[in-house]
């Protein structure tokens, strides 16, 4: 019994290796645009909203050529239409190097700080700040690695030696245990392309050399080469760092420096540290070090917000380092938060007429398919056609997100009778364990009067609009 009980802990320590979290938008990879910003019908886990996505894509060409900053957009359309998923093509397809700062409205009132002081630095995450530094550096191709294995079992590495080499020369360096450590979390083999900066000792590794491109077993599919170094192995290198204004207004805000900003909570920043930070980052621009990366600051839910972030939003628009500010909703005509006064999407005229109003539309049926389709690979799920064919339909006449949420539970429901597929009666059977909001709704109505604190009369109940 006691080696049965090992073999089924050792099955189960196995399969926790390999869960991978899939979030709701993982799946995309960018907007799935042409060069001609020509929207393809299905690209980069995007299906559909070709108008949207063209809009978008053109707010990305502004974007990077610099001449959108401090302007705003508005995503606005039905719940499920894909309004977060633009929202995060955009982010996938500006890169790394564009700071992208993403809300929910409803945020902001749960800190611990004022909603002025939440939304500024929002607005500081959004603008990056491109730092440009001469450093020393030694670069060239790894020819060999040797480090001193101790004697004793589980004692770290302390010696060791690393030869690198360009077109024109080749050098033995001596190794201490932090370049071991450091070497080894980058996976550096013989054959690599590396770069060391000499004041910190960080390694960098660029790629693979051409010379081993016929090296399969030291291939993978994200392999990336380039050419040996030429010249001298130390040599002096622009670096380039890219930071947010945030980033620099924690460091400089806090006594503990840079650890603040993984504590979480960074507290309200006083505006005389934002006020000296500005000033050297202009000296910075204005002697060549340093470039401002206006980057994009996603709200959701924006109608969340009350009329004094709105105003606070309409001057900060204003500002020469303002980031390009991209907000979603899903409301149509409805009260302004903190007024009695009704606008469309719950949003003040006058901000309104600073936005670019982009509008999603439902997804047709075939849509639909095409993103179940999508979402099954993303989660590892095999369904016959037919399941699909249910699934689909499930989700036109309920809801995309529902539909989507019954592909894992299916998938479960199917793996408990031991079958690969999902098939058919998988989906009639968490179609019927799991309800969407109109059967709910239903439900609620029929049973209304064994339910505490029920306030819909009962004359209403069979009129109610699901």
């Amino acid at each position: 019994m006691a080696e049965g009980g090992e073999g089924v802990k050792v099955a189960e320590v196995k399969d926790l290796t390999r869960i991978e979290r899939i979030g709701a938008h993982s799946h995309i990879r960018g907007l799935g645009l042409d060069d001609a910003l020509e929207a393809r019908k299905v690209s980069q886990g995007m299906v559909g909203q070709v108008n949207a996505r063209k809009a978008a894509g053109v707010i990305l060409s502004m974007i990077r050529e610099g001449a959108i900053a401090g302007r705003a957009v508005l995503l606005a359309g039905q719940p499920g239409t894909g309004k977060t998923a633009i929202a995060m093509g955009m982010a996938k397809a500006l890169g790394e190097e564009t700071p992208f700062a993403m809300m929910a409205g409803s945020e902001i009132f749960s800190m611990e700080m004022s909603k002025t002081e939440a939304l500024t630095q929002a607005f500081r995450k959004a603008i990056g700040v491109r730092i440009k530094e001469e450093t020393e550096i030694i670069e060239g191709e790894v020819v060999e690695i040797e480090i001193d294995r101790p004697v004793t079992s589980g004692a770290a590495p302390k010696m060791g030696k690393l030869t690198l080499k360009t077109t024109e020369m080749e050098t033995v360096y001596d190794l201490g245990q932090k370049m071991i450590e450091s070497l080894n979390k980058e996976k550096v083999s013989a054959g690599d392309v590396v770069t060391i900066d000499k004041a910190s000792g960080r390694i960098t590794k660029l790629g693979r050399s051409f010379a081993r491109s016929r090296d399969y077993d030291a291939m993978g599919a994200q392999t990336k080469f380039v050419q040996c170094p030429e010249g001298e192995l130390q040599k002096r290198k622009e670096v380039v760092h890219v930071v947010t204004l945030h980033e620099i207004d924690v460091i400089n805000s806090r006594t503990q420096g840079f650890l603040a900003l993984f504590a979480g909570d960074t507290g309200e920043i006083r505006p005389e540290v934002r006020e000296q930070i500005d000033a050297k980052v202009a000296e910075w621009r204005e002697e060549g070090k340093a470039e401002i990366v206006p980057g994009v600051l996603f709200i959701d839910e924006v109608h969340m917000l009350d009329i004094e972030c709105f105003s606070f939003l309409n001057r900060a628009l204003e500002n020469d380092m303002a980031p390009v500010l991209v907000v979603a909703t899903n409301r149509g005509i409805t009260k302004i938060r903190g007024t009695n006064y009704k606008s469309p999407h719950g949003i003040p005229i006058d901000l309104l007429d600073r936005l670019l109003i982009v509008t999603t539309v439902p997804y047709t049926e075939r849509e639909l398919r095409l993103i179940l389709d999508i979402r099954c690979e993303e989660e590892d799920v095999e369904m016959t056609e037919d399941a699909k064919d249910l699934l689909c339909k499930i989700g036109h006449e309920t809801s995309l997100r529902y539909s989507i949420h019954l592909i894992t539970a299916a998938a479960l429901v199917a793996h408990k009778r031991k079958s690969a597929e999902v098939e058919v009666e998988d989906i009639s059977r968490v179609y019927a364990l799991f309800l969407d909001v109109q059967r709910s709704t239903q439900f609620m109505v029929e049973y209304q009067e064994q339910f505490m604190f029920n306030e819909v009369p009962e004359e209403c109940g069979d009129e109610m609009d699901v």
